[in-house]
């Protein structure tokens, strides 16, 4: 699947030649990091020529101004885009502007089918979810453009992947140290009842509050006491007396740190991705105690997994994402450098001039990013981006002469568009498998895990954009939430898979991916910039919001 969808990234990649929306201030920028360490102010225009057309044609390509430029992103995206770029043949090449995008875009096929791969189980699942990346519209457009959301979107679904990895580990772990201490001759159980039954007994059932079948519980087991069975005793459940061992620490949780600090490190809204994973993972780690019978899981969950977890996965996050700075530290006359030596007194006195400097840019970002509302054609409410009502175009032209498509209606004006618009059946039937997913999990599944891990991209990439409302943003920006989109997918179809037959599921289940690679198809020429008449052009515009 992931060599599926590289090829519908990679293919015609240096296509259009021309600067693609942001392209104008990622490609440019990591160009002149690229060759002075730090992005640089270019002029509007050189000669009477934009400054744009001039750099898509390879020229001009090392007129920046002598200034540095103030940019409101962390550096670690551009640096990718640089790395294309010193790989690829530099800023003459349009094909270099895109092929980290286009390469973390194909790489984030192949981790999704993983992540499925260790929340379903399931093969078939796994390429399902891998295949729909693959052809989603968002997905390509983002990969085929040098645009900083991809680097975000991969490393955010890499930290999640280590953290699924984490919680087997934990599950491993428990596993083994109940399966040893619940053997051990000096082992005790404690009966615990389920609070829905004590909420029946407050209520009139009989038995008292305290829980107690009978007056010889809680006592320590004989050597023959075999705790397996009673689970079944209802409705007392036996756990063992015992918290469990440590799970705070493993390898897989430390990268996810790292990971993290490098996707806040391309754009802060890596931060919120960064709380909610931890969250949901302190709390699976938490669950597992509980799951497999050790006493006090949740407060045990809190102490012993998510302090421990906390004290070295906060300041890992935070050298991550520090690292991603070094060239601003390095060059003296990278953007407000000196602004501490130019303004005493000013800011956070102690800390030494660096420092101050390097926060008192970061409050300028932070006053930009929270106040922006600049009118713009294209600008979506961040409550609309899972419908894909208001999509990006990112560049459209009608060309002179008649080539591809345009050739079976000469007689029509010729159009390339790349419009940043996901496959509409993927986004909205991922959306109500979202909704019902939880529906789902509450009510047919009694409680489920797996619906947190569905639910982990939208409260970490979507949910925090409800507090900027009247900001300016774009329904791009929804690409972080792409693979979660298709989890919510995958999870109703396990679902159905679990209800219906074999014949019966694959059947319907095979009818709906064709639909939706026939709309794939249909779509992908203004994905691409494949020159086409404007009729067809103008037929993909279902809404008047789409044009």
């Amino acid at each position: 699947m992931a060599l599926f969808g590289g090829l519908l990234r990679f293919i015609r990649l240096e296509q259009p030649q021309a600067v693609v929306f942001d392209e104008t201030y990622y490609v440019k920028d990591a160009w002149a990091m690229l060759k002075t360490g730090e992005p640089r102010d270019w002029p509007v225009t050189i000669g009477g020529i934009k400054i744009d057309e001039l750099f898509a044609s390879g020229r001009n390509l090392t007129d920046w101004l002598p200034v540095a430029e103030y940019v409101v992103h962390p550096p670690f995206g551009k640096w990718c885009i640089a790395l294309g770029l010193q790989l690829f043949g530099g800023a003459g090449n349009p094909f270099a502007w895109r092929v980290s995008t286009a390469a973390v875009g194909t790489l984030a096929i192949l981790i999704l089918c993983r992540v499925v791969l260790r929340i379903f189980r399931s093969l078939p699942m796994a390429l399902i979810a891998g295949f729909l990346m693959a052809i989603d519209g968002m997905g390509i457009t983002l990969s085929r453009t040098g645009l900083l959301d991809n680097f975000i979107m991969v490393l955010a679904l890499g930290a999640f992947c280590c953290l699924l990895a984490h919680r087997d580990w934990a599950d491993q772990r428990l596993a083994a140290a109940y399966r040893r201490q619940s053997r051990q001759r000096h082992a005790k159980w404690i009966p615990v009842v389920p609070w829905r039954t004590r909420m029946q007994n407050d209520n009139g059932s009989g038995r008292g509050g305290n829980g107690n079948a009978s007056t010889n519980t809680g006592t320590s087991a004989e050597s023959d006491f075999d705790p397996d069975a009673t689970q079944a005793m209802a409705p007392i459940r036996f756990v063992l007396d015992s918290t469990g061992p440590v799970i705070a620490f493993s390898w897989w949780r430390l990268a996810a740190a790292i990971l993290l600090g490098l996707a806040t490190g391309v754009k802060w809204s890596g931060a919120y991705f960064f709380a909610v994973f931890c969250l949901i993972s302190v709390f699976w780690d938490a669950w597992l105690r509980h799951q497999h019978g050790f006493r006090a899981w949740f407060v045990t969950g809190l102490w012993k997994d998510g302090i421990l977890a906390a004290l070295y996965m906060i300041p890992v996050y935070i050298a991550a994402y520090l690292s991603t700075w070094i060239g601003w530290f390095i060059h003296p006359d990278s953007y407000m450098h000196d602004w501490a030596r130019t303004n005493p007194g000013k800011g956070i006195t102690w800390l030494p001039e660096d420092l101050r400097s390097f926060v008192q840019y970061h409050v300028q970002m932070w006053q930009f990013h929270t106040t922006l509302d600049a009118p713009h054609d294209y600008k979506a409410n961040p409550l609309t981006w899972p419908i894909q009502q208001r999509p990006t175009s990112f560049y459209w032209r009608e060309l002179a002469d008649h080539p591809g498509l345009c050739a079976l209606r000469p007689q029509e004006t010729c159009v390339a568009a790349v419009t940043s618009l996901g496959n509409p059946l993927i986004w909205w039937l991922g959306t109500v498998c979202v909704v019902l997913g939880v529906i789902v999990a509450v009510v047919a599944k009694g409680g489920d895990w797996r619906i947190w891990a569905v639910l982990a991209g939208f409260l970490g990439g979507w949910l925090p954009w409800a507090q900027y409302l009247n900001r300016t943003t774009f329904t791009f920006y929804a690409i972080v939430i792409l693979p979660w989109i298709i989890l919510g997918f995958i999870y109703v179809a396990d679902w159905l898979h679990e209800l219906f037959d074999a014949f019966t599921f694959w059947w319907v289940m095979g009818g709906v991916l064709v639909i939706i690679a026939v709309v794939s198809l249909f779509f992908y020429p203004i994905w691409t910039a494949i020159p086409v008449p404007y009729s067809f052009w103008l037929s993909h515009m279902w809404f008047d919001s789409w044009i």
